[in-house]
Formats: C-alpha cells, sequence, structure tokens
C-alpha cells in the first residue's frame, strides 16, 4: 500500500467514522429520540457508544494534520520511498486505534489504545527525521 493509498485510506476513515455518527443522529431524530439541536460535539448525553464514536472521529482529525501531512510532504518532495515501507502499518494502527475506541473503555483496552496511538507517534516521528534528512540534502 502506498503512501498516497494511505493518505486517502486515512481521510476516508475519518469519513466513515463520520458517516456513521450522522445516520445515527439522523435516526435518532427521525424516531424522536432526539431533538435536531440536541446534539453537542462530543454527544454528551447520548450513549456511551455515540460518545465513544465522536472520540474516535476527533481523534482521526487530531492526528491528520500530522500523519497526513508528512505523506504530502513525502509525496511533493517525491519522497515516498521514505514513507511507502510504514505507511500500511500507521494506517493499520489508526484503525486499531479507532476499533478500540468503539469497543471498550476498559482499562486493558484504553491501554491497547494508547499502544495503538504509540506506533503512530513513533512512525511519525521517524518519518519527520528521514524527511528532515532527505530535505536537507
Amino acid at each position: 500500500m502506498s503512501s498516497l493509498s494511505v493518505l486517502l485510506a486515512l481521510i476516508a476513515w475519518a469519513l466513515a467514522l463520520l458517516l456513521l455518527m450522522e445516520a445515527i443522529r439522523a435516526w435518532l431524530v427521525l424516531s424522536g429520540q432526539v431533538k435536531a439541536n440536541g446534539f453537542t460535539p462530543g454527544n454528551e448525553g447520548l450513549s456511551p457508544f455515540m460518545q465513544r464514536l465522536a472520540r474516535a472521529h476527533a481523534n482521526c482529525l487530531e492526528g491528520l494534520p500530522i500523519f497526513g501531512g508528512l505523506l504530502v510532504v513525502a509525496l511533493l518532495a517525491d519522497l515516498a520511498a521514505i514513507t511507502d515501507p510504514l505507511a500500511p502499518w500507521l494506517l493499520a494502527a489508526r484503525l486499531l486505534q479507532s476499533l478500540i475506541h468503539l469497543a471498550s473503555t476498559h482499562p486493558t483496552a484504553v491501554t491497547l489504545r494508547f499502544t495503538a496511538f504509540s506506533v503512530q507517534m513513533g512512525i511519525a516521528a521517524w518519518w519527520t527525521l528521514q524527511l528532515g534528512q532527505a530535505l536537507a540534502g
């Protein structure tokens, strides 16, 4: 999986979480369970799953400028050879982090979720160093 494919997949995953959240919100409105103006950004007052969904989506958006930005830098500088090898691992760690977030807040799940995030941070740090060195010439 190339850096470009992973960049698209990161965007698609954030969009998928948003679409899921909005589909559930639409159902809640149409079924009369929540008023159309009764939502908060964090889905407070809704089910624990909806609150975790809001946070998982926010996590994707928070990470996109860093992880996606590094992929864009590599692509624009024709340095995808630096990001390509670890790009699928970054995506896998992001998906795992989100799925664990959706599934549980049990302490073990939180530890696993943080581990998945740590993998992403480690990859981003490595890419930053490697891209910085390559761009410095």
